[in-house]
């Protein structure tokens, strides 16, 4: 077995990136906010009214399904960022899917390494709070990258997710894997099942929600990711 520390950190999906530094910048407003790259898309930075910026937040890392945009995901959980007082950072693939899916690692994971730093240059990232979430492809996505990086994602959150790439494993981070019986698209014995299975097998904390339906993003199916990354809301009244 080739050991993985011979090739180097980003060929084998490690990010640089490390989350609960201090900000050396003012935090940005309330609002969505662009964050521009030399290359491709921008990657989408919301951040919710009332967050109290003076002390650690939580992130969500939000990945977009194959030839798709953050816009076609992130109205998902947008409201829940409202509600639940946690910041939205939505990269955006360069090219119509993640390098990964294509061929490897690469200039995703650099503009990944680069959107994670400029969001911890204006708000204190809770380390304990961190969480790579994604549907589809972008469900993959988050689930190759943050299994990789367990011991910066705290959390990840496959939406139906088609496959898990990890070479190397750092961490282990809770997992909650959510993906339709009925899938047409990636179907659940050839995905989530055989996924659920190995990190059982690696230790890790596994949530598996199947649900009936289809390759979509369900909402109460969104709101029970919710509550794995920011704990149940307490009840009313």
């Amino acid at each position: 077995m080739i050991d993985p520390s011979l090739l180097g950190g980003a060929l084998t999906g490690r990010l640089k990136f490390r989350p609960g530094s201090q900000p050396d910048e003012a935090p940005l407003a309330p609002g969505r906010h662009g964050m521009a790259f030399p290359e491709g898309r921008e990657a989408v930075f919301v951040v919710p009214e009332g967050l109290d910026a003076s002390a650690p937040v939580p992130m969500m890392v939000l990945f977009h399904g194959a030839g798709g945009d953050a816009n076609r995901v992130l109205p998902h959980f947008v409201r829940w960022a409202r509600s639940r007082g946690f910041l939205l950072l939505a990269p955006q693939s360069m090219f119509p899917t993640w390098d990964v899916v294509i061929g490897g690692h690469g200039p995703d994971l650099e503009r990944l390494d680069g959107a994670l730093a400029r969001a911890a240059s204006h708000f204190h990232i809770d380390p304990a709070r961190l969480a790579f979430a994604g549907f589809s492809d972008g469900g993959s996505y988050a689930l190759s990258t943050g299994v990789t990086n367990g011991d910066v994602a705290s959390h990840v959150i496959a939406l139906s997710a088609g496959f898990m790439n990890t070479f190397t494993q750092m961490g282990t981070p809770r997992v909650f894997i959510a993906h339709g019986r009925s899938d047409s698209q990636l179907p659940i014995e050839t995905s989530a099942t055989p996924h659920a299975v190995r990190l059982l097998e690696s230790g890790h904390d596994l949530t598996l929600l199947p649900f009936d339906g289809d390759h979509v993003i369900v909402p109460w199916v969104v709101e029970r990711a919710i509550d794995f990354f920011m704990g149940p809301q307490p009840a009313k009244g």
